[in-house]
């Protein structure tokens, strides 16, 4: 169907090229009837005491908008986010639709301890305030955070991507272990989808206990491990702690061979030292937190999203369904 709104995408700082790639597909699928899309002109200013004022130089008078940025540290990105999405409702726009390939704070989606914050219900509540329609993520660290919106959220999952690159690997006694017990669910989808009529996919799930946050003290494997060849699969990868030593343990109890894939690669301190000193063969990541530096890496396999955002973007804007978008 023909939209009465014309659609604006704008991208903040941290996300410029991600944005720019969702374009190049949305205008090579464009439908009879609809104009090319391009990249808004969206200027930063910034002051000197560190403050920043978005402007979006186009009109979006009537518009629906879409607002393409990772939520990455530092806080700056949400920031910015959360200004553009007022300055766009501001300016009379019809919709605003926040595009956030990687949703920060996500970690924080419970009171684990006394007197700590629900960050990831905060962030939430923020965007709402600041006036987004709907929200488009990734591979939320929990799925259920898509209940601290009260706006739709469309939870787009990496499997659509990654599942494409283990079939191209060809392997043999294929079995997805997850690096924890929080996994469980992902590892679980990922081997019925991988699993063949005439062999099963199985799972295996890594115990960890942790020192405090970030140190992993001890990992056990739980399932059959010697001879698989082994998938780790997980919704990030933060100082690579919990993945590497999972791969190391992975190999010492016989598996033939490990690799992972993990949807946002954070790559914190000394994360990319840790995964080039680990047993682990190659890693898969995505491109919603972006790694240019990554480029020619001998272990690092990027896969783009942004074919995926594309067409839930067009779907979306144009009111038809997103279902057959999901492997999971």
């Amino acid at each position: 169907m023909y939209h009465s709104h014309r659609m604006e995408l704008f991208s903040c700082r941290a996300s410029h090229d991600f944005a720019e790639k969702v374009i190049g597909h949305l205008n090579r699928n464009i439908r009879e009837g609809e104009s090319p899309v391009h990249l808004g002109d969206l200027e930063v200013t910034p002051f000197s005491d560190g403050e920043f004022q978005p402007r979006f130089k186009d009109s979006v008078r009537g518009a629906t908008v879409f607002i393409l940025q990772s939520t990455i540290p530092p806080s700056d990105n949400l920031m910015e986010l959360l200004l553009c999405i007022d300055a766009a409702k501001r300016a009379s726009a019809d919709k605003v639709i926040a595009v956030i390939p990687y949703f920060g704070w996500a970690r924080q989606d419970r009171k684990d301890r006394p007197r700590v914050a629900i960050g990831a219900k905060l962030v939430a509540n923020l965007l709402r305030a600041a006036g987004a329609d709907r929200v488009m993520t990734c591979d939320l660290h929990a799925d259920q955070i898509q209940g601290f919106f009260d706006i739709p959220v469309d939870h787009v999952y990496a499997s659509k991507v990654f599942i494409p690159c283990i079939h191209d690997l060809h392997l043999d006694n294929l079995a997805i272990a997850a690096p924890d017990m929080g996994g469980a669910k992902r590892a679980s989808s990922y081997a019925k989808a991988l699993s063949t009529k005439t062999e099963d996919c199985g799972v295996i799930l890594c115990h960890k206990t942790r020192e405090r946050a970030n140190v992993v003290a001890e990992i056990k494997a739980i399932g059959e491990v010697e001879g698989k060849n082994i998938i780790i699969v997980d919704d990030l990868i933060d100082t690579a702690g919990t993945l590497c030593k999972a791969g190391d343990v992975l190999k010492e109890k016989g598996a033939k061979s490990v690799r992972a894939c993990a949807t946002h690669g954070l790559l914190s301190g000394n994360a990319l030292e840790k995964i080039h000193n680990s047993a682990l063969e190659e890693v898969f990541i995505t491109d919603s937190v972006p790694h240019p530096e990554l480029a020619g890496d001998p272990k690092i396999r990027i896969v783009s999203m942004t074919e995926v955002f594309a067409s839930i973007i067009d779907k979306v804007y144009n009111y038809e369904p997103i279902s057959p978008q999901f492997i999971r």
